[in-house]
Order: C-alpha cells, then structure tokens, then sequence
C-alpha cells in the first residue's frame, strides 16, 4: 500500500509550526547572536579574536616604540614578512588601510585561533599556504611591532631619486 505524500509534508509543517516554543520576548540582556555564518561577532569580524580587547588610539608615529617594534620585527617577523614586498606572508605595508590595529595586534597574538575561525585569516591562509607562527608576544610587544609597521617603508637602495 502506497502513502500519498502530501499530508505527510503538511503534517510535518503542523508539527513545526507548532514547536515554535513560547511568544514571550528574549531578555534584554540575552546575548547577540551573530548573524555571520562564522559565529563570530561583529567586533570579531572587525578587529580578530584575540587578547587585544580595547580600541588601540593612534596618533603620531613614536620613534622609540616604532624602534622597539623593529627590533622585534627583525627577530620574530621578518623571515615571513618583508615590508614593501610580499614573500612567505603578505606585505605589511599600508596594512591599517586594509585592518584594523586591533585586527593586526590579534593577528599577531592569536595566530592559531585566528586562522581556524576567522573568515579572512582563513583567506590569507589559503593564499598563501603558510600559517602565521605563535610567537609568544606580549600585548606590549604587538603594540612596538604595529607602530613599526605604521612607518614608512624607505625606497629601496639604488631607486631613482
């Protein structure tokens, strides 16, 4: 004996229907839900997943800061990263056109997470096949290496002038 099909498909629609559980409102306070297929939230999105949780305020460029984070970028960064030129990693250059400081601190301080949640790490990722390495800075140390990438890149040596 053969079942229509029909008042199965409206049965299931009365049975979903009615398991739309109770009209009375969310809280107020009941968290956002974020509507990114990522589940990230859109602060997330904006500026990474990570340690760094306030806005990073940027003025004029600090030439000892910006001397410190060489130092660090020199040992950390650069077999990946060259400035004005892409290699392993992207180019830094002009990278607070394209992110966030946040987004870059978080980078740098979460690289792991950042690369297994976030939409455009994952992005990068597949562009360039090689996963940004931990390397273990601190807050402080992110900050130094973001104020030497904020400096500008000098021509390169032998350039028409």
């Amino acid at each position: 004996m053969r079942i229509p099909i029909w008042p199965m498909l409206v049965l299931a629609l009365a049975v979903a229907m009615g398991c739309g559980g109770s009209s009375t409102p969310e809280p107020a306070d009941a968290p956002a839900v974020a509507a990114d297929p990522s589940g990230l939230s859109p602060d997330e999105l904006e500026n990474g997943i990570g340690p760094a949780k306030e806005a990073v305020v940027l003025g004029a460029i600090d030439p000892a800061l910006a001397e410190t984070g060489k130092a660090i970028f020199e040992t950390k960064c650069l077999s990946c990263h060259k400035m004005g030129e892409r290699f392993i990693g992207p180019d830094l250059t002009g990278i607070l056109a394209r992110r966030t400081p946040r987004y870059v601190m978080n980078m740098i301080l979460n690289p792991e997470e950042m690369v297994k949640r976030h939409p455009e790490a994952k992005r990068m990722l597949a562009e360039y096949l090689a996963p940004m390495a931990q390397q273990n800075l601190t807050q402080a140390d992110a900050r130094a290496v973001l104020e030497y990438i904020r400096t500008p890149v000098p021509p390169a040596s032998g350039a028409a002038k």
